[in-house]
């Protein structure tokens, strides 16, 4: 095909696309659960049951060589199912390419287009599933609530094919129109809260609720992990700064609250 037709750059873009692809190269899982739990515990305070949870399905994971199980949501607070689900992608030494989900409302952004359109790319999951050119990363997929649909279809259900190991190991994107095998990625879904989430998607995940936590375990969270953070954006030291318990059980009682009706926003005193 000579350079000069018209055909020559979108033929050369779409055969780009298939041969940065890799359809035979792996990484290998390396799993191991004392230092998966060893991660989990030193980045999360608490939240006993969900670390068990996550440790278990990690021990499935290891002993079957293949992620065949249910689909993974962390439910709760911002933030926090998110940092959970990076934890988990890092206990098993995988990459992760991370999707936000929030505000997505055409279904083209999961599936891609078809090459008969102008400017035609392939959707958000192709491009990320094999960072680096390897297969088999951690896929974490945020605020899966906030999913819309319009005129231009519903993201949500293009979403049961690729989230399903029952059928994501045949994936079709529009643009490249080739099967693509997405079983060996680990996908972990978020949200905030479970009503606004597609109820034929909603039957197919396994709900990890994140509880609230308690005063005493607040302060605990303040003084291993949200004050030094704050030090350090401030460039200070704690020879500089001290903020005694009192003053921090102060904030906790006042402006904080426990989760209600799904409803983690910080309450100010009258």
């Amino acid at each position: 095909m000579p350079p000069a037709a018209a055909e020559y750059s979108v033929t050369r873009h779409y055969l780009d696309w298939i041969l940065s692809l890799p359809w035979a190269t792996q990484t290998e899982d390396k799993i191991d659960l004392a230092e998966a739990e060893r991660i989990l515990n030193e980045q999360h305070f608490g939240l006993t049951k969900v670390k068990d949870r996550l440790l278990e399905f990690l021990a499935v994971i290891k002993r079957r060589k293949q992620i065949k199980g249910p689909i993974l949501c962390l439910v709760g607070p911002p933030e926090s199912e998110d940092l959970l689900g990076r934890s988990v992608a890092e206990a098993l030494g995988r990459k992760f390419a991370r999707i936000a989900l929030g505000g997505m409302r055409d279904e083209a952004e999961i599936r891609g287009h078809r090459r008969t359109y102008v400017g035609a790319l392939p959707g958000r999951i192709i491009p990320n599933a094999p960072p680096g050119g390897e297969q088999k990363p951690g896929y974490p997929a945020d605020e899966l609530d906030k999913v819309g649909a319009d005129f231009r279809g519903d993201p949500a259900s293009a979403l049961l094919e690729v989230l399903d190991p029952a059928q994501n190991n045949t994936f079709t994107d529009h643009y490249l129109d080739l099967p693509f095998d997405l079983s060996r990625v680990l996908f972990l879904t978020t949200a905030n809260w479970l009503d606004p989430i597609h109820p034929a998607l909603r039957d197919r995940l396994e709900v990890i609720e994140l509880p609230s936590y308690t005063e005493s375990e607040k302060l605990q969270i303040a003084k291993r992990f949200l004050v030094p953070r704050q030090l350090e954006e401030h460039g200070l030291s704690r020879r500089e700064v001290r903020i005694p318990d009192a003053a921090i059980r102060s904030l906790i009682h006042d402006y904080t609250r426990r989760p209600e009706c799904g409803n983690w926003s910080a309450r100010l005193p009258p």
